[in-house]
């Protein structure tokens, strides 16, 4: 049987349970997206790497305790829940303003897609101020290690391994078709401000979930 696999609790749970909460909308997909969707699968898959690095330093946090220490001590919580709104809402607005140039910039001057700087650094930030991410590891993550299993490393390992299997997955997905959707974007300005309008105006309404959010 598969349950209790490397010191992992209903490990087949758990996996249902990834692959749910990985297709549910959040910044971390969505900012993939609109990357690849401006500027290619290449760009689109640096800022995946981002995620996934952003997504690690989660695991080791929650690994070592930290849902333990922000549990204790809620002020520690406060203070990344609203950086990590700040920092959305702040991704939010700068893509809407750019939306908002480039309807007002004569059409000579926008059929290019804007440049997108640093997707890297911008995908690991998002992703560790993502309120999904957050919550996942901090309620979700930790529930599937066996306290009583000697390895626990080798648990958090397998459980790390399975979320960034089916965050690969997803992304890849999702860079492919944001290179269909450049291409459109190239031959439809409207379409593109549209496109940048929607995403930035959800990342500030994450921003805001996550200024209300609880742990």
């Amino acid at each position: 049987m598969m349950q209790g696999v490397l010191g992992v609790t209903d490990l087949w749970t758990y996996v249902l349970g990834t692959v749910a909460i990985v297709l549910l909308p959040g910044p971390n997909s969505l900012y993939v997206l609109s990357v690849a969707a401006r500027r290619g699968v290449g760009t689109g898959y640096r800022a995946a790497c981002g995620v996934f690095a952003g997504d690690a330093v989660l695991m080791v946090l929650s690994a070592a305790g930290v849902a333990s220490l922000l549990r204790a001590y809620p002020p520690l919580f406060l203070v990344i829940k609203y950086a990590g709104a700040a920092y959305l809402c702040w991704v939010g607005l700068s893509m809407l303003r750019g939306a908002w140039r480039r309807r007002r910039s004569p059409a000579t001057v926008a059929e290019d897609p804007p440049p997108v700087t640093q997707p890297f650094r911008k995908a690991l930030l998002i992703s560790l101020m993502n309120p999904k991410a957050i919550l996942f590891f901090v309620s979700f993550f930790i529930q599937f290690v066996d306290p009583g299993y000697p390895y626990p490393e080798l648990s958090f390992l397998l459980l790390g391994t399975i979320v960034q299997i089916c965050s690969a997955l997803y992304l890849t997905v999702l860079i492919l078709s944001g290179s269909y959707l450049a291409a459109q974007f190239r031959r439809r300005r409207l379409l593109a401000r549209a496109g940048t309008t929607a995403i930035g105006a959800l990342f500030v309404t994450f921003g805001a979930k996550l200024a209300t959010a609880t742990i």
